[in-house]
């Protein structure tokens, strides 16, 4: 059963150029000081700052024939919460929807959910004496895929961190994490991936934020790199009550694993955003 229909796959494109047009249209936020903390914390992956960002995925040239897609929604809660009057614990979720048709093969494809991955990142309130901003912790892979295509068959587990700066209106730094199967179906591959994340980004006056980064993996069981490279702007609106961030960008894929994507792909996302 398809959990996502197809008209999502199809217009996915004209999806992207409206989106263009709906952050360029509608109004932004005020310039005000509070709107500029704001700004600043989306940026950061560690902020103090209750967020959910729904990430829109379309990537192609998948599978053997390099005729494949995959559409991927990431629900992505992020959830601070305070220990002490010196350390925050921030949780980040990530859960994946996945929509593939013509993969891992011509005719054949799966609809549902993927596995989820848990982190929590303890960070320092304040920046160290240098401007850093720090956060480290577990990262935890759970076999929630509700296809056999769509999931590991194993629980992972590692370590993962993030180190950033924020210089006026620019934001950069690096997010990286390692998880190593621990348990799960003999059967199925174990699992050895280190994810790097460096991204920069830049927030305008009016609240646009422009952003590059690269998501990269490497599967050391295989020894292959997937490296997509992603350009994104979004904008901070506020209709009626409810404060967001929308943005679209673009992907390519720099490398990839044997019948993994390849070419341009495109990202759209909405955040909520819910200030303490």
């Amino acid at each position: 059963m398809k959990i996502l229909p197809n008209f999502v796959r199809i217009n996915s494109k004209p999806l992207c150029i409206t989106v263009f047009s709906i952050i360029w249209t509608l109004s932004a936020i005020g310039q005000d000081t509070d709107a500029d903390e704001l700004a600043k914390k989306l940026a950061n992956p560690v902020a103090s700052l209750i967020s959910v960002p729904i990430q829109v995925n379309y990537d192609e040239g998948i599978g053997p024939n390099d005729d494949g897609s995959v559409l991927q929604i990431n629900i992505q809660p992020v959830i601070p919460i305070s220990l002490n009057d010196d350390w925050n614990v921030i949780s980040r979720t990530i859960i994946p929807i996945i929509d593939q048709d013509d993969v891992p093969g011509p005719g054949m494809g799966e609809s549902g959910v993927g596995d989820i991955v848990q982190s929590f990142f303890f960070s320092p309130k304040d920046p160290t004496d240098s401007g850093w901003i720090l956060g480290a912790g577990p990262v935890m892979l759970l076999p929630t895929g509700t296809e056999d295509a769509l999931s590991t068959e194993k629980w992972g587990l590692g370590p993962t961190g993030v180190a950033l700066k924020q210089v006026g209106p620019i934001t950069y730094g690096v997010l990286a994490n390692h998880i190593w199967s621990v348990a799960g179906d003999d059967d199925r591959s174990g699992i050895s991936s280190t994810l790097l994340q460096p991204f920069a980004s830049y927030v305008t006056k009016t609240k646009t934020t422009w952003a590059i980064s690269t998501e990269s993996s490497y599967n050391w069981n295989a020894g292959e790199w997937s490296v997509p490279v992603n350009l994104n702007v979004s904008q901070m609106l506020k209709l009626g009550n409810q404060i967001m961030q929308i943005g679209a960008g673009v992907r390519y894929w720099l490398d990839s694993v044997p019948g993994g994507p390849e070419g341009w792909g495109f990202r759209f996302q909405v955040t909520l955003l819910y200030p303490q």
